[in-house]
């Protein structure tokens, strides 16, 4: 795997198959019953892959599941949840969020539920949204560190501050990356099949990106890993 160095040109990625080229992989999906985990979902299905969507409640989400989608009860902040849902899967996704909890217990609880629990069970790789605040607008100045900056959504960034600190301290058994959207993430927007990427920074031009083209970044992240424990900033 390698990863492109922050300071150099963004890269575009064209359009890959939804066809995935290898064997299906089994791929564990937490936070699934959310928009950006649907969107993960579907791309992943489209690829001819097997996914495990792993909800806090399942009966909350009676569509999500198929012939191709397993939908199980599990917890991003409980190691031994995580271990439990994820056993014998080739890779996961974190799209989980809680807004009732606090930013960085919550962030700091899944990255440290998310490496230990998949170390235990085997899966080797793991792709995690991230959030745009925390990307880099020049050396060591963030999204979040403007004076402007609304103290709120401070804190809430420094959550994934802090969870991007946990999976960066944790040991080299887990193959992680944390992909990052744009701030204008569009639900209603079209797969268009083209994203570009960046390491650590804000793209130039237009900040969006939708849901399907997220997905799409991300899955390409699992089948033909790219970039290794960095945030990957995508965007259309």
């Amino acid at each position: 795997m390698t990863s492109t160095n922050a300071n150099s040109a963004p890269s575009v990625n064209p359009a890959r198959s939804t066809e995935s080229a290898d064997s299906p992989k089994r791929i564990a999906v937490f936070g699934a019953g959310g928009r950006v985990g649907r969107a993960v979902v579907a791309e992943a299905v489209a690829r001819g892959h097997l996914v495990t969507a792993v909800v806090r409640d399942p009966a909350k989400y009676p569509g999500l599941g198929s012939d191709a989608v397993t939908v199980v009860r599990g917890d991003a902040t409980d190691a031994a949840s995580v271990a439990a849902a994820a056993v014998g899967h080739d890779a996961a996704v974190n799209a989980s969020v809680r807004l009732d909890v606090p930013s960085e217990e919550y962030f700091v609880s899944a990255a440290e539920a998310m490496t230990g629990g998949l170390a235990a069970a085997g899966v080797g790789r793991l792709v995690v949204l991230g959030i745009a605040t925390t990307l880099e607008t020049a050396p060591g100045v963030r999204i979040m560190d403007a004076p402007e900056f609304p103290e709120q959504y401070r804190v809430f960034s420094q959550g994934h501050v802090a969870e991007f600190a946990t999976l960066s301290a944790a040991g080299p058994q887990l193959d992680w990356l944390m992909v990052v959207p744009p701030l204008d993430l569009d639900a209603e927007g079209p797969r268009t099949g083209r994203y570009r990427t960046a390491v650590g920074t804000v793209l130039d031009g237009p900040g969006h990106i939708s849901h399907p083209d997220l997905a799409l970044a991300v899955l390409d992240e699992i089948d033909a890993p790219g970039h290794t424990r960095v945030q990957l900033a995508v965007a259309d």
